[in-house]
């Protein structure tokens, strides 16, 4: 374990909202929600602290945030506004360390192990590199400081909004020991379902596990919890950081099964995907369908090809085999969407050929993958 690197996440707070907030000074103090229609079918995608207060959160459906907290502002986003200030924010980080990685608009890991202000304090250059983002940018972020990148990312949400906090090696394993697993990186609802099968809720309940045991009921994240249990995360902070995914859904505006209307909305998303592949020179080989039913059941359908593709027919050709292999028709649907992912950085298309499935991934109840055969 590597206790002597210095770790900063830095976590924007409310983003988007807090942009619309001070884009327009009368939002300020008030409930400002920012995501779809709440009279049709979108999902919230960023709220204000004083919309938090009512129970809203992100991907609630817009229609039940509105009952919960019918006086908020709803607005569409305005990602070209959010990508300039992400933007701004991110050439700041820059002033204190090249080891900069941004895992979103909003936040980012920083290495500060060796810094550009050659300052020993991790805290005092997080606390410096929050006051500079708010002079800059009007806007309040928080930190976490620590050792590794799992530790930095959990402390920064300890004290929001607008707060700082640190957790050294020494504290790490105590701290680590009484955290919820449901906190842990990578811990999702059917991982965390999987956790509480093995009467595991804490990451002191991961020590009492043997790696292996751990490996043979989650797979191979089995051994990053085990890491992670005893305070060990060695990934690095990258710089270069690249794009893994591209991908488009969209949320209908009433539930179908409806099998052409499923296909001419999986059309548009594919064009939408072509177009982002395009823009930045890519291709990709694994291909994944979501398909989220009325109930709001989600399950996911990938298939991975021995070449990359690049276009619209291709997207679409592959999307339709996988949703032969879901209930579309039987079930209504109301979320649709396509990812591209393993992408190559090719610039321009490979010649057409038969893409004929190379592997299939793995399933499981909420997130089933499709094998399909010749």
């Amino acid at each position: 374990m590597n206790d002597n690197r210095k770790i900063i996440h830095i976590d924007m707070d409310a983003f988007f909202a807090s942009v619309e907030q001070l884009d327009n000074p009368d939002l300020r103090k008030k409930p400002v929600i920012v995501g779809g229609n709440p009279r049709r079918r979108g999902v919230v995608a960023a709220c204000s602290y004083e919309a938090r207060h009512y129970g809203i959160h992100s991907a609630m459906p817009c229609a039940k945030a509105v009952k919960l907290c019918p006086q908020a502002f709803f607005l569409r986003p305005n990602m070209n506004r959010y990508k300039e200030i992400s933007r701004k924010i991110i050439t700041i980080f820059h002033d204190y360390t090249d080891l900069v990685e941004p895992l979103s608009l909003d936040e980012a890991f920083l290495d500060v192990t060796k810094n550009k202000k050659n300052i020993i304090s991790a805290t005092w250059l997080a606390e410096m590199i929050r006051q500079h983002v708010y002079q800059e940018t009007g806007l309040t972020a928080s930190a976490g400081v620590s050792y590794n990148k799992f530790l930095a990312k959990v402390a920064s949400d300890l004290n929001k909004p607008n707060g700082i906090s640190v957790i050294t090696p020494k504290q790490a394993q105590p701290f680590i020991a009484k955290l919820p697993i449901g906190k842990f990186f990578g811990v999702g609802k059917v991982t965390e379902k999987k956790m509480f099968q093995l009467g595991v809720h804490t990451g002191g309940d991961l020590l009492k596990y043997k790696k292996s045991i751990l490996i043979n009921h989650l797979g191979k994240a089995g051994s990053c919890f085990y890491d992670i249990a005893r305070g060990i995360d060695n990934r690095q902070v990258q710089n270069n950081r690249k794009r893994k995914s591209l991908g488009a859904e969209t949320t209908l505006q009433y539930d179908t099964s409806c099998i052409d209307k499923i296909k001419a909305i999986l059309n548009q998303l594919a064009a939408k995907v072509e177009k982002s592949l395009l823009i930045k020179k890519h291709g990709g080989s694994t291909v994944t369908l979501k398909v989220r039913y009325s109930d709001f059941t989600t399950v996911t359908r990938s298939i991975t090809l021995r070449c990359p593709i690049y276009r619209k027919t291709d997207i679409l050709h592959q999307t339709t085999r996988l949703l032969q292999t879901t209930d579309a028709g039987i079930i209504k649907i109301r979320l649709l969407g396509i990812t591209i992912s393993k992408l190559t950085d090719n610039e321009k298309p490979a010649p057409r050929q038969l893409n004929l499935p190379f592997t299939s991934l793995n399933s499981h109840p909420n997130e089933a993958q499709a094998i399909l055969r010749r």
